[in-house]
């Protein structure tokens, strides 16, 4: 079975040794440089990489990404998609191929997209940047996503791998503006509109934020659930930033409603009761979060709800009800999982030790 790998590259000196280790069991590396000026193509093409240097004006991820996948001999039977900040880890071939099954188009595998502090996967989920030729192309100016000609056929590959490792200085810029044009391009697509919305929140625009996640729910494409409590989420955040803490308290609600099957909304909730002092409400929140014990393997899951942020929040409520045992077992149950940061590490060292 022949496997060739394929990416887009600029200004990525810094990764290129990495990520060419970890591509070193592909049978090629094809790598269309759109523009580096710091030698990127020079490190690839000394490493063995397959480097074509093109402009692709004006920039879409999309576009991009099928001249990437044109550099591929036609002989390759299985394609795989990277970024050069990203890391196959090893095996990943050989967890292919047992895997992949004739009639198979994709394959889906496990991607690490952040890590928390302690270095234990933060948000992860289902990839699926792995295909057969001639069946797909890329279609969206960002998070793009292929789009299939035939039948999509899905194997699972358990022990493949991909982890996110990224330059946290690396300019977003252009980021809204392409998230902008996708919206403008196809304004029925919902996962473009739920995408636009929540960067519009990262950015603080939170009366816009909500107006495009409200125009999200309404579309007649936005039936995912875990999206659409994940827009609901989004705008109770912008609504307690505008002063609004009871539309933030009901979005909220709807999302759990919504999406009962995740811990997010549920974990929102006892930190918004936990900013207003409503400790029992908090303690209801955060147990009702804990009893969900399987985590959802998509993207819109949070890994604060996973971590020991339920169990922080929980040691918070019992202790301001009064409850000093049962606070000290939650403390030292969050400890255990790893705080995300030294203040709430701090707390539940002190709280624990008061039980």
């Amino acid at each position: 079975m022949i496997v060739y790998v394929y990416a887009i590259a600029k200004n990525e000196s810094r990764f290129a040794r990495r990520w060419m280790d970890s591509m070193a069991e592909a049978d090629g590396v094809y790598v269309l440089d759109t523009g580096s000026t710091d030698g990127t193509p020079d490190i690839l093409t000394g490493l063995g990489a397959h480097v074509t240097a093109a402009r692709i004006e004006p920039w879409r991820f999309d576009t991009a990404r099928n001249r990437s996948m044109d550099l591929a001999p036609a002989d390759g039977e299985i394609l795989v998609c990277t970024d050069l900040d990203e890391v196959l880890c090893p095996g990943w071939r050989s967890a292919l191929e047992a895997a992949w099954r004739p009639g198979c188009t994709t394959a889906r595998y496990e991607y690490v997209w952040s890590f928390n502090p302690d270095g234990s996967d933060g948000m992860k989920f289902w990839y699926e940047k792995v295909h057969r030729p001639g069946v797909c192309r890329w279609a969206h100016p960002v998070h793009e996503v292929l789009r299939y000609t035939v039948p999509k056929v899905s194997c699972h590959v358990p022990g493949m791998r991909l982890e996110h490792h990224p330059d946290p200085d690396k300019d977003r810029g252009d980021y809204l503006r392409l998230l902008e044009m996708a919206v403008a391009e196809d304004p029925s697509d919902a996962r473009d509109r739920h995408y636009l919305g929540r960067e519009y929140m990262f950015r603080g625009r939170w009366e816009l934020a909500v107006r495009t996640l409200k125009d999200h729910l309404a579309l007649p494409g936005a039936v995912w659930r875990p999206e659409r409590a994940a827009s609901m989420r989004y705008i109770a955040r912008c609504q307690e930033r505008l002063g609004r803490r009871e539309e933030a308290e009901l979005w909220l609600l709807r999302a759990a409603f919504e999406a009962p099957e995740q811990r997010e909304p549920l974990t929102d909730l006892a930190a918004l009761m936990a900013r207003q002092g409503r400790w029992p409400e908090c303690e209801r929140y955060c147990r009702r979060a804990l009893d969900i014990k399987e985590r959802n393997m998509n993207y819109a899951t949070e890994p604060a709800s996973w971590g020991a942020g339920p169990w922080a929040l929980l040691a918070r409520a019992c202790d301001e009800q009064g409850r000093t045992e049962w606070a000290a077992n939650c403390a030292r149950m969050a400890l255990r999982l790893g705080p995300a940061d030294e203040n709430t590490r701090q707390r539940m060292e002190a709280l624990a030790n008061k039980g």
